[in-house]
């Protein structure tokens, strides 16, 4: 019985804090700004086919170029909010579906690096002696290595592509994960519940996944949150290059590169996606910035602002 209490009131705590953890997030702005862009992104990213009010291919030359909140064609069609590019294709369009391909890059590069990156930080952390030397210094050459030139020259000779491009940018982001998975493993090794579960007979891949790495998912998560906007940022620069995604799919760094010509009559062209990449990488990094506070001890207080009465009594 009293067990039974003592977990009860530990759940009742879990929860108090979950729902002040979220009306604190909530009641700042600039996370809640944060959250509400990234969420919408997704949102019409994922339903783009339902949300984008043109076929961002069709093309019309009739309205090549236009300014935005130009009239549609038909009578009461919707208008080209935000213009027009060179083809006549509508520029909202074509920024909704760019978003799907960039997100796509972004968070698939983050999953499999982060993947490839956390397992093996684990094992050089967990077993250290060669297999630890030879994980890092593989981490210190990829390191040291200028990644966009080097993810040029492999586009260059395998060929621009959506799955060339996330295996390229994925080949440089696991490195920071390996890094940091290796230092907590470092730090977890030689604690109690490790110690514990070697001597109950635990395999060292039972230690390593299911007692070590979910006391990393935080880390995780904010490293993770903080790569999306990165290889955002990449994909962009490399499709501006041409080694992106290609045309005609829409992707914002190529937007730019093919309106980057008509940057004096057609300021548009350039500006709408350059904003959209802009703030979808200041609210990823805004959200991996507010999630780090929360899982630190030290900053905590600023964001839950814990009523101490009911949590502590839960808590007891």
């Amino acid at each position: 019985m009293p067990n039974e209490a003592i977990e009860g009131g530990q759940a009742q705590a879990r929860t108090i804090a979950r729902r002040v953890i979220v009306r604190s997030l909530l009641r700042d702005k600039i996370t809640f700004l944060a959250m509400t862009f990234s969420t919408l992104i997704v949102i019409v990213a994922a339903g783009a086919e339902f949300v984008a009010p043109y076929d961002p291919l069709d093309s019309n030359l009739r309205m090549r170029n236009m300014p935005p909140m130009t009239p549609g064609v038909a009578d009461n069609s919707f208008p080209y909010v935000l213009g027009t590019d060179p083809l006549g294709r509508d520029l909202l369009s074509r920024l909704i579906f760019g978003a799907r391909n960039s997100l796509l890059v972004g968070i698939s590069g983050a999953l499999i690096s982060g993947t490839v990156g956390s397992v093996l930080g684990m094992i050089a952390g967990y077993y250290r002696g060669r297999v630890d030397d030879l994980i890092m210094r593989l981490v210190d050459l990829m390191m040291s290595m200028p990644a966009l030139l080097i993810a040029l020259f492999i586009l260059f000779v395998i060929g621009p592509g959506f799955l060339n491009i996330i295996l390229v940018l994925s080949l440089f982001a696991w490195a920071g994960f390996t890094r940091v998975s290796r230092g907590m493993t470092l730090a977890y090794r030689e604690t109690a519940f490790v110690d514990a579960a070697r001597v109950i007979g635990c395999s060292n891949a039972r230690i390593i996944f299911q007692h070590l790495l979910p006391n990393m998912t935080s880390p995780f998560v904010i490293l993770g949150t903080l790569e999306v906007g990165a290889i955002i940022l990449a994909e962009a620069s490399l499709s501006f290059l041409g080694f992106g995604i290609q045309p005609p799919h829409p992707s914002w760094g190529l937007m730019i590169s093919e309106g980057r010509q008509y940057i004096t009559s057609a300021w548009w062209l350039v500006t709408m996606p350059g904003v959209a990449i802009f703030l979808t990488a200041l609210s990823l990094n805004l959200l991996a910035s507010s999630i780090r506070s929360l899982t630190d001890p030290v900053q905590r207080e600023r964001w839950l602002m814990l009523e101490p009465g009911p949590v502590q009594e839960a808590g007891r």
